[in-house]
């Protein structure tokens, strides 16, 4: 059966109230990416700009056989940056772990270790299932209070959004990238990703799994080798 046209209404109080109710709904769509922009934006930096913390968090992109993506290898680059230019102290790195033969944290140790970055640098989170989850886990679990994030210039500010609502008091450094199609797939999904990134904020859900406090973080920033 031939799907029924749609029908432009006749009259011209039905048709403005038709362009109102277009209106309405795309102001309703673009008010969350609304929210992130106007809260992220003034915090977002270069790896040569961006204030000194104690702690940067650097969100999980993936892994193939076993090894970062190329996204997520250069957001592991700018993080090794940062800790080799005196930026941050300890680098904490939240991934998916949630079955055994995928394992993102402990791929991004190895990485960031075989580029210099002490192991007692970097601290593993293993539950960071999405970007909201990340950031309640380094306040609640590691107790992260400010940090500067890592991640791709197309995410960088939902997660400074994000972490912000979670209680981190965050700068954002954005990894540049070529506008490929990873690139214009990612900038869509962002559009899509913002309607739940303003329900997190607003609802502040308890993340997939929070879990008892860990001392990484903590241990890491008190060692002898912490200082710089």
């Amino acid at each position: 059966m031939p799907a029924r046209p749609i029908r432009w209404p006749r009259t011209t109080r039905g048709r403005r109230r038709t362009v109102q109710a277009v209106m309405v709904g795309a102001v309703l769509a673009l008010a969350p990416a609304t929210w992130m922009h106007t809260v992220a934006e003034p915090r977002l930096r270069t790896t040569a700009d961006v204030p000194a913390r104690d702690v940067a968090v650097v969100f999980g992109a993936g892994l193939w056989k076993g090894r970062p993506t190329p996204y997520l290898a250069h957001r592991l680059d700018t993080a090794a940056e940062l800790y080799r230019t005196g930026k941050v102290r300890v680098l904490l790195v939240t991934g998916d772990n949630s079955r055994t033969a995928y394992d993102e944290p402990s791929a991004m140790r190895t990485y960031l270790t075989e580029r210099g970055v002490p192991e007692d640098r970097v601290v593993s989170d293993y539950a960071g299932f999405d970007t909201w989850d990340s950031c309640v886990r380094a306040k609640k679990v590691f107790g992260v209070d400010r940090a500067v994030l890592v991640t791709q210039d197309f995410h960088i500010k939902r997660a400074v959004a994000l972490c912000g609502a979670a209680g981190v008091d965050a700068y954002g450094v954005g990894v540049a990238e070529p506008h490929d199609r990873t690139w214009y797939y990612g900038t869509t999904r962002e559009l899509f990703a913002a309607a739940k990134a303003a329900l997190d904020a607003g609802l502040r859900p308890d993340p997939h799994f929070l879990g008892p406090k860990e001392p990484g973080v903590t241990e890491a920033l008190a060692s002898p080798s912490g200082e710089r």
